[in-house]
């Protein structure tokens, strides 16, 4: 129940609140203290700050920012329209919302630029996902977050979330080095030993560190906007869990006015003066929310987003009378389930690679593997049943494919993997495709007929069930090396594999909802004042993932957006 008695009684008092501390949240609190606010407050119910945003890849969708056009590059906002009208169905397609987001994301960019230790790299090669579509993009929408030192964090170093994206343990790589890297591309080993040279030459900070000093993707983005914050005095509150709104009703009109949170053990009562904003992430760690909202079938074990989003700042927001929107949705992507690994790994690029397919239970495909996860996610929904099991699937490659490729788990010889990886089912091999099929529980005679298909597909170049290779996407992670298809490779070197896959994602994207500011509603649409929400604990604006990063753009952009309007700031004055 959210609490609206004893309101003249708090242990802490600032002027703007700031729940969560991804980059929608450290976005707020940055701007709001930049521009004008007397006192803001980050509070982190983790450990470490950062949440799913330090463990993605960091990037933002922002058409037509400072640094695509710098670069003179061809687009404009109304193309970035046209694409989103093309990509987004028309009955979540919330016009005033994606208009607030194309003009002011550039914007919102410009200021940190301007203000701030924020930096970014226009991505040059990164297609828009739905590459086919009217207006888009084969790249420089997307961007990724220029790469810091971990030195520059000090001591604090140790309080930033870890990237899920690390290569073997030790190696942050940017988006570029990924493609190349865990790709299998032409100037890979060169690469890599770059990176290995580089860490294992670097002793004072390898003594004292497990990871490289030079951070990248969502570390690096997290880290940029945490120094910017300490250089703005900004503190933030670690282990400080929401537990429910405070409310006062002013001139008739309930307003929030402050939290109940639990900090370290101890339950307080936090005053916000102007505004509370809520940035806490989803609720894809919370299983009977997953239960209620998700389609079936669904499990927190699957997901890759932070253990700590379990809904808290939804319920909070729904207690108090806000609306909910999208709530049956999420950043789907097939995770890989890894015995004695606290989070899954998200199946992206090894089931984009030629040489490989993915097969549901009666041994046939079911899409284009090289698609965006978004759109090969939504197709596993459709297609599940009963009699078509889709959940788990099977990722099928053979030897060749092995060796080439990051199969990750699958690194190294297989008798120095841990026995676990094939006792769990986890991973199946076999010298036929017959026996990979009957150990694996996968129908044989489909199973057989799908590799015979896939490899005339690849002799050919030409993907006749479902066109992988067409589109510009779905060349990104292919291989310029194999022909006439890049995403094409035959499986004929055995043994042969089978990698389960599970229906998994990275956070939730249904939530509260909001205006143009970044202001929730309430059953009516009308305004709860002084509260505000951005990232995945609101109704997402590109809910379709249109492009790398359509999940922090918006998230950064709407924090921006409420951080004007908290503090009244004019952009005139930049």
């Amino acid at each position: 129940m959210h609490s609206s008695m004893n309101n003249n009684f708090f242990d802490h008092e600032v002027d703007v609140l700031v729940v969560g501390s991804g980059n929608g949240g450290l976005t707020t609190a940055l701007c709001s203290k930049i521009m004008g606010a007397d006192s803001v407050l980050v509070i982190e119910k983790a450990k470490q700050i950062g949440g799913t945003s330090a463990m993605s890849g960091g990037g933002i969708w922002i058409p037509c920012s400072r640094y695509s056009k710098a670069l003179n590059v061809d687009d404009s906002l109304e193309q970035a329209k046209t694409y989103l009208k093309a990509t987004i169905p028309s009955n979540v397609f919330r016009e005033n919302m994606v208009d607030a987001y194309l003009e002011n994301g550039p914007k919102m960019l410009d200021f940190l630029h301007n203000h701030t230790l924020v930096r970014y790299l226009s991505l040059e090669h990164y297609p828009d996902y739905y590459s086919n579509l009217p207006g888009a993009r084969n790249g420089h929408r997307s961007l990724e977050p220029e790469p810091i030192l971990g030195s520059e964090l000090g001591s604090d170093f140790n309080h930033i979330q870890e990237s899920a994206l690390i290569v073997y343990k030790r190696f942050m790589l940017t988006q570029v080095e990924g493609q190349v890297i865990t790709g299998g591309l032409k100037g890979r080993f060169k690469a890599l030993a770059k990176l290995i040279f580089k860490y294992y030459t670097d002793f004072p900070w390898r003594l004292k560190h497990r990871i490289t000093r030079r951070l990248t993707c969502g570390m690096a983005g997290i880290s940029r906007l945490y120094l910017s914050l300490q250089a703005q005095q900004v503190p933030i509150w670690r282990e400080t869990a929401l537990q429910e709104l405070i409310t006062e009703k002013i001139d008739g009109k309930e307003r929030v006015i402050g939290v109940i949170v639990n900090r370290d053990g101890e339950i307080m009562r936090i005053k916000a003066r102007q505004a509370v904003m809520l940035a806490a992430g989803g609720f894809e760690q919370n299983q009977s929310m997953r239960e209620q909202y998700l389609p079936a079938p669904t499990n927190k074990a699957w997901s890759a987003g932070i253990k700590t989003n379990t809904g808290d700042a939804i319920v909070a927001g729904q207690t108090i009378g806000a609306q909910t929107a999208q709530m049956d949705g999420a950043w789907w992507c097939s995770t890989v389930t890894v015995p004695g690994r606290k989070y899954p790994f998200l199946s992206i690029v090894t089931k984009s690679m030629p040489g490989t397919f993915v097969v549901n239970q009666t041994g046939k495909r079911y899409g284009n593997e090289s698609q965006n996860y978004m759109s090969w996610s939504m197709g596993l929904f459709d297609q599940h049943s009963d009699k078509n099991n889709c959940v788990p699937s099977y990722m099928i490659f053979d030897t060749k494919f092995k060796n080439k490729y990051s199969a990750f788990p699958l690194t190294g010889p297989d008798w120095l993997l841990p026995k676990a990886y094939f006792n769990s089912g986890l991973i199946t091999k076999a010298n036929s495709i017959e026996k990979l099929a009957e150990k694996a529980n996968i129908n044989v005679s489909n199973l057989t007929y799908t590799v015979e298909q896939f490899n005339r597909f690849a002799v050919t170049g030409k993907d006749l069930d479902f066109q992988r290779g067409d589109a510009a996407y779905d060349q990104y992670y292919g291989d310029p090396e194999v022909t006439p298809n890049p995403c094409l490779a035959a499986l004929d070197k055995a043994p042969f594999y089978a990698m389960r896959t599970d229906a998994g994602d990275f956070g939730t994207h249904g939530g509260l909802l909001t205006n143009a500011n970044a202001q929730v509603l309430d059953q009516d649409h009308q305004v709860i004042e002084g509260l505000y929400a951005t990232g995945n604990c609101s109704a997402a604006v590109l809910p379709t993932y249109p492009g790398p990063g359509a999940t922090l753009g918006p998230a950064m952009t709407f924090g921006y957006q409420a951080a004007k309007h908290i503090t009244g700031f004019i952009e005139q004055k930049l």
